[in-house]
C-alpha cells in the first residue's frame, strides 16, 4: 500500500473510552511503522473542522461504544464525504442496539439467546410486577445487560431472585433499555469477519475467561482470559458457526470488518449469537488481530487490509 495520510480517531465519550485510547495508540503506532503519516485525534468540538482541514486520505475509527460505534460519527463523516474505516451508518446503528440486532437475526432464522427487554420507565412504575414478569419469561440464572453498551459494561450474572433489582439498577445506570437473557452455560466463541461483497470468516476463537463469564476484567486485565485458535469444537459445528457469522454479517448490512460473538452449548451442539461488534478492539492482543495472526496476517498488514476494504466503497 502506498503511504497515506491517516487520522486515527480514538477516545470519545462512551464508557469504553480507556479501551479506545489503547486501541488508537496501537493502531497509530503500527501504521507509522508501515510508513504512513498518522495524526491521533480525540473526539472534541474541533474534530470535524480538523478532519476537513487536515486533508486526510482516510479516518481510522478506533472508537468503541456510543457516539463512535453507533453510527453517530459515521453519519457525520459521510455528510462531509470523509472516508472512514469499518461499517457504515446503518449497520453501526443496528448493531449497537442489542435488542434490535437479536430481532433481525431471529427473523433470518439465526439462533439468539432467549430473553426479554425491559425499559427503565416500566420498571420505575412497578418494580415488583416487572421483576415477576421477567422471572416468568426467563428462568434463572440470567444475564442482565444494558442494551447499548459494549465491553460487558454494566453486565451482571443473576443466580438468585434477590439479586435482580440491583442488577437492573446497575444496567439502567448505563441505558434506559435493558436486556435480560437466559444464562447459557457453554463455550465463549467469537468469529471475526472481513470483507465487503464476499465476506470471509476468520478462524473461530475460543475464549476461556478467568471468571464465570467473559466480563470486563476477563477482557482487559492481564491474564484475565485465554484465547485458543482454532476453537476446540467439532469441525462440522465450526463450519456451521462460521457460516452463521457470515450470514449475520450480511443481514446486518456490515462492511469491511466486524466480530460476531457466540455462546456454544457443547452438550447439544447449539450455538447462539450474542452480539455483533462493528468496531472490535484493535490492540495487538485483541481477538480480531489474534485470529488474523493465526492466518499469518500481522497487525500492520491487517490494518492496511481494513483501510483498503474501506476505500473500496467510500
Amino acid at each position: 500500500m502506498k503511504p497515506l495520510k491517516i487520522a486515527v480517531v480514538r477516545g470519545g465519550r462512551s464508557a469504553e473510552r480507556d479501551i479506545s485510547l489503547k486501541s488508537g495508540a496501537q493502531v497509530a503506532r503500527a501504521l507509522r511503522e508501515r510508513g504512513h503519516t498518522v495524526q491521533e485525534m480525540d473526539v472534541s468540538p474541533a474534530l470535524l473542522s480538523d478532519l476537513i482541514s487536515g486533508g486526510f486520505d482516510i479516518v481510522f475509527l478506533a472508537l468503541h461504544g456510543r457516539y463512535g460505534e453507533d453510527g453517530t460519527i459515521q453519519g457525520m463523516l459521510e455528510l462531509f464525504d470523509i472516508p472512514y474505516t469499518g461499517c457504515g451508518v446503518l449497520a453501526s446503528a443496528i448493531c449497537i442496539d442489542k435488542a434490535m440486532t437479536k430481532r433481525i437475526l431471529a427473523s433470518h432464522d439465526l439462533p439468539v439467546s432467549p430473553g426479554t427487554v425491559i425499559t427503565q420507565r416500566s420498571y420505575a412504575e412497578n418494580p415488583e410486577a416487572v421483576s415477576k414478569e421477567i422471572l416468568a419469561q426467563v428462568a434463572l440464572p440470567v444475564i442482565v445487560k444494558p442494551n447499548r453498551e459494549g465491553s460487558t459494561v454494566g453486565i451482571t450474572l443473576v443466580e438468585d431472585e434477590a439479586q435482580l433489582p440491583t442488577a437492573l439498577q446497575e444496567a439502567f445506570a448505563h441505558d434506559e433499555i435493558v436486556l435480560v437473557e437466559r444464562y447459557i452455560r457453554g463455550i465463549e466463541l467469537t468469529v471475526p469477519v472481513l470483507g465487503n461483497d464476499q465476506p470471509e470468516a476468520l478462524p473461530i476463537i475460543e475464549i476461556i475467561p478467568k471468571n464465570r463469564y467473559y466480563d470486563f476484567e476477563s477482557k482487559y486485565a492481564p491474564g484475565g482470559s485465554e484465547h485458543i485458535i482454532p476453537a476446540r469444537i467439532p469441525e462440522a459445528d465450526a463450519r456451521i458457526i462460521q457460516e452463521m457469522a457470515v450470514k449475520a454479517y450480511q443481514v446486518l448490512r456490515c462492511q469491511v470488518y466486524s466480530r460476531v460473538d457466540f455462546i456454544y452449548d457443547p452438550l447439544t451442539h447449539s450455538p447462539y449469537i450474542l452480539e455483533n461488534n462493528t468496531l472490535p478492539g484493535m490492540t495487538e492482543t485483541s481477538l480480531l488481530p489474534d485470529a488474523a495472526r493465526y492466518m499469518g496476517i500481522e497487525f500492520g498488514e491487517l490494518l492496511e487490509r481494513i483501510i483498503s476494504l474501506s476505500l473500496e466503497h467510500r
